[in-house]
């Protein structure tokens, strides 16, 4: 491979930046906006969920998906790359060429390979957002590889790898609908499959750490610049366009979502206010590169109302939502916001900015291709009804086949994360720990300094065996 003279070191130090990004955007950005945003009992299973997931799918990547999604059309429908490794050293130094869709681009094959891995992890970890709180941990280590190659490769490859929605003219900029559609309607489904969490969970399920969430949500979106300004494959003006219009988008639409929520509950709530980022990164994700800035303004509006009044009106009036437990909300943030942005795509895109990105598609309805509008809705039907159809035999095969239940046991659901993981979140857990496992010892237990007795704890050499806890004004030794 001595021969380079394609190789663009800008480039080549862009796409690595920009795939180190969406990285940080996974671990820590989710990790630790999922730690902090769920019930304390909670906090290490949930983040353990996506950390898992974005170790799961790199394997898997290298060895098979990569090519499922980017490589060569296998047989004759355009669903879905021939599987095969990516792992020789040819591979990874030689120029990235993507052959169902032709294109080549100025950095290596193992810059593109980590780029479009970080994208496949992020699908995973959102979607676990939907089953935090009670899905077997078993259950979502087979999840994980299943998915990613059965469905997850065939809407990428389908928009991005040269497949038929690419070859009809659908946008899909950045990930708005192989990413956020797709994440959204796979946990939805998923969490139908799974059931619902404890019922003490699902009406009192408060954030833990709210500030630990807000650290999460700033990694979120200062790592968007490298998601959406990534996808041009190049350090290109549209790349800089793609950054500028993803921050203007997601700062209107966390505008939004404070003012209703001042408007109709009275208070400004910061979990509210980023619901309201996630969206308006999300919905600006298909749309960043080849929509004006006033496009993203606009954009901003819609993902800060629409999926306001899903989440918050039809989300508490429609008895499906009730009946499926879905964690976070994925439904509402990532496949109602994809969708608002997708269809916004077949409104706003402009001539310059598709031409900017390397497509031949006139614009959408702005510069009266109205046929945009349409294969925009065809793009996220067809994400939708996969992802429905293939999560569910997911679920079912897990379930059935593989004998593995989907949900937690009883037990594990009562305690959480140190019946689960035999680990807690925080230090002052040991003594609700301790409490568990029957050791005893003399602490605090009330905010005046109270001591108390808990069995079995160093410290105690006689414990009481009819009581769990003893206070000191009650005699104890």
């Amino acid at each position: 491979m001595s021969n380079t003279t394609w190789l663009d070191t800008g480039d080549n130090a862009w796409q690595l930046t920009a795939g180190s990004l969406v990285g940080l955007q996974s671990i820590p950005g989710l990790v630790v906006l999922y730690a902090g945003i769920v019930k304390r009992k909670w906090a290490i299973n949930s983040a353990f969920m996506a950390f898992y997931a974005f170790a799961a799918v790199l394997i898997c990547w290298v060895i098979w998906a990569y090519k499922m999604a980017f490589g060569e059309q296998w047989g004759a429908a355009p669903f879905v790359g021939t599987p095969g490794p990516i792992l020789t050293m040819n591979d990874e130094l030689e120029q990235t060429f993507l052959p169902t869709s032709g294109i080549y681009t100025n950095f290596p094959m193992s810059t593109m390979v980590y780029f479009q891995f970080v994208f496949a992890a992020i699908t995973l970890v959102i979607l676990a957002g939907a089953l935090l709180g009670r899905m077997n941990f078993t259950a979502w280590m087979l999840f994980v590889p299943l998915w990613l190659t059965f469905s997850y490769t065939v809407g990428a490859f389908s928009l991005w790898g040269g497949g038929f929605l690419a070859s009809r003219g659908v946008i899909d900029y950045s990930g708005g609908y192989v990413i956020h559609v797709s994440a959204g309607t796979a946990g939805f489904v998923a969490a139908a499959w799974v059931g619902p969490r404890l019922k003490q969970d699902r009406e009192d399920f408060q954030p833990n750490n709210v500030l630990l969430t807000l650290v999460g949500a700033g990694i979120l979106w200062t790592g968007w610049n490298g998601f959406n300004g990534g996808d041009p494959y190049a350090a290109s003006a549209d790349a800089g366009a793609a950054v500028l219009n993803t921050n203007i988008a997601t700062a209107m639409s966390l505008l939004v979502w404070t003012i209703l929520d001042i408007i109709f509950f009275k208070k400004p709530a910061v979990i509210g206010a980023v619901q309201g980022m996630i969206t308006g990164l999300v919905a600006i994700t298909p749309a960043a590169g080849v929509v004006a800035g006033w496009g993203a303004v606009i954009i901003g509006a819609l993902s800060g109302s629409i999926p306001w009044v899903s989440m918050n009106i039809i989300g508490k009036k429609v008895w499906l939502f009730h009946l499926v437990d879905d964690t976070l909300g994925i439904y509402h943030t990532h496949t109602v916001a994809g969708i608002v942005g997708g269809m916004m795509v077949g409104v706003f895109a402009t001539v310059e900015g598709s031409a900017a990105f390397g497509l031949t598609n006139p614009g959408g309805a702005i510069d009266n291709n109205w046929k945009q509008v349409w294969l925009q809705l065809v793009g996220w039907l067809f994400i939708v009804g996969l992802n429905i159809f293939m999560t569910s035999v997911i679920c079912a095969f897990i379930k059935y086949v593989c004998r593995i239940p989907l949900r937690m046991s009883e037990e594990q659901l009562l305690i959480g994360d140190d019946a689960v993981h035999g680990e807690d979140a925080y230090a002052f857990g040991d003594v609700r720990r301790s409490i568990l496992h029957g050791d005893t010892a003399r602490v605090p237990i009330s905010g005046d300094g109270e001591l108390g007795i808990i069995q079995g704890m160093p410290g105690h050499t006689e414990p009481e065996p009819e009581t769990q806890i003893k206070t000191e004004s009650e005699g104890s030794e």
